[in-house]
This record gives C-alpha cells, sequence and structure tokens, in this order.
C-alpha cells in the first residue's frame, strides 16, 4: 500500500499515556464482561456504558510515562494519512449530493480512553462513538489483527479506519438510528449496519485508488482477508466451537468480504443500502 509522501490528517487526537478507570477499582470488571461479550458475538460497546455506572467511585484520567517506540511513531503516521484520505473521499460524496461532511476525530490511546460511550479498553478493538463523533484506536490492535487474526497487511489495517470511519458516515445519514440497543441476530439491524460500514470502506477505496493510485499487489487480498477473521461466524467457532446466528451483530466472513467488495467495485453508496437489501 503506497501512502507514505501524502497528507496527513489534522483531525487526531494523541491521547497515549492517559489511564483511565473508576477510583473504586471496578475496571477489571469491565473488561471482563467486554471480553465476554466479544467471544459470545455481542458487540462490547453495549457493555462499555455498563460498566461506566458500576462501583459508584469517580472517574479518574491519569498522565503516566510513555515513550513510543519509532514502529508505532511510524503507525501514526500511517493512521493519519488513512483518516486524510476517508476526508477527501467522503468530502467528494457529500459534496456530490448537495451535502456537507463533518470530518470525525480520531482518538489514539493506549490500554484504555475515555468516550462519550463510557470507558473502553484495548481489548474491545477499534470503535466509534456516535455520542461525541470520534473513532477511538489502540495501535496495539494493529498487533492484534497480524498475530490474533491472522490478517497482516496495511490495507487490513487500513480497512479497520475506513469502517469506523464509515460508522460516523452513516450517523450523519441518519442510519445508526435504525438500530437499537440489544440489536442482534443474522438479519438483524445491527448486522446490517456492520456491513454497510463494510460496503463504505470499500467505496473509500474505490475513490482512493482512481485518485491516488495507491494499491499494490495482494493489498485487496489483505484487506478482504481481514474482513473474513472478524465474521461472527468465525470468531464464535473459534471461541465456542459452535455458531449461533441468534447472536450474529456484525455478519458472517462471507457477508463482509460480499459487501466490502461490493463498494470496492461500484464506489456507490447507494450500493451499500443493506437496509434495503432482501438478502445480505
Amino acid at each position: 500500500m503506497k501512502w507514505r509522501g501524502r497528507r496527513r490528517s489534522t483531525n487526531v487526537e494523541d491521547r497515549r499515556g492517559m489511564r483511565v478507570g473508576k477510583a473504586g477499582g471496578i475496571g477489571i470488571g469491565t473488561i471482563i464482561l467486554a471480553l465476554i461479550a466479544m467471544y459470545f458475538g455481542v458487540d462490547p460497546r453495549l457493555v462499555m456504558d455498563v460498566g461506566s455506572q458500576l462501583g459508584g467511585g469517580q472517574m479518574m484520567e491519569q498522565k503516566v510515562d510513555y515513550q513510543p517506540t519509532p514502529q508505532e511513531q511510524e503507525k501514526v503516521e500511517f493512521v493519519k494519512v488513512v483518516l486524510a484520505d476517508t476526508e477527501d473521499v467522503w468530502n467528494q460524496v457529500f459534496r456530490k449530493y448537495g451535502e456537507r461532511y463533518q470530518e470525525p476525530k480520531l482518538v489514539i490511546f493506549s490500554g484504555g480512553v475515555r468516550s462519550a460511550c463510557g470507558i473502553a479498553q484495548t481489548a474491545m478493538g477499534p470503535f466509534y462513538c456516535p455520542g461525541d463523533h470520534k473513532v477511538y484506536i489502540d495501535l496495539a490492535f494493529f498487533d492484534e489483527l497480524k498475530r490474533r487474526f491472522k490478517a497482516p497487511g496495511e490495507l487490513a489495517q487500513a480497512y479497520v479506519i475506513a469502517h469506523e470511519v464509515g460508522h460516523h458516515v452513516q450517523n450523519l445519514l441518519g442510519y445508526t438510528k435504525k438500530v437499537s440497543r440489544g440489536s442482534k441476530g443474522a438479519d438483524s439491524a445491527a448486522v446490517r449496519l456492520e456491513l454497510q460500514a463494510d460496503c463504505f470502506s470499500g467505496v473509500w477505496v474505490n475513490h482512493t485508488e482512481r485518485a491516488k493510485d495507491f494499491l499494490e499487489r495482494g493489498d485487496l487480498d489483505a484487506a478482504l482477508n481481514a474482513a473474513s477473521a472478524i465474521g461472527d461466524d468465525k470468531l464464535q467457532r473459534q471461541a465456542t466451537g459452535t455458531v449461533r446466528p441468534d447472536g450474529f451483530t456484525h455478519g458472517t466472513s462471507a457477508q463482509r468480504q460480499r459487501w466490502f467488495r461490493k463498494g470496492v467495485e461500484t464506489g456507490d453508496i447507494q450500493d451499500c443500502d443493506t437496509f434495503r437489501a432482501r438478502s445480505l
């Protein structure tokens, strides 16, 4: 993936080295709940609000000594370029329809972070919070993507960022309101929301490739592999040995690949309307 030497976004908040938690020491319970949620096909963000309410202690935020490695700093530059590319694409798409795109902030954190959606830990993975219009990511997730999910490659990492930015686009377009808390199941609104974000990330690839010729051999395969690696069916099978469609929140590996590929091929957000699709 060719990304060096391009514009870097200024919409990045660096909160690495900040530690957050409750004075009453209930953070570990929230982490456990979130991990259970993740392994059993429940969106861990649904746990965050609950965890931040528990205990009754005051929320604490403390700056600790943090020394990033040169390799980590390079990842920061990579993230800034990918975010800038999403800004270029979505500003263009929104202008096409006579709308103004509101660029989101991206927060880089380490270990844990406080958001308008509650307290998040690294184990929960990257997420978008509609309450503050921000994307959150711990760069350690990229290593997890490669090691645990067997999904290496820079476009695999960029796909994750573009997917979360896709949730921001959905929020601006009103799709997020279609999903009620606790929605899950193979044909649920939650699954349709996630698959649409996959398609939107594919739209980003399409437009960026046409404008900047940034893809290299194997990049698309890497992104498709990442989409497959985080399918509900695959994660459930790895965690429990069985697949429960009634617990789906993000879609199967095949569905995630299909909708990402559709966005890449057409580059048209109108082809990403999973909420009207008869078949996912």
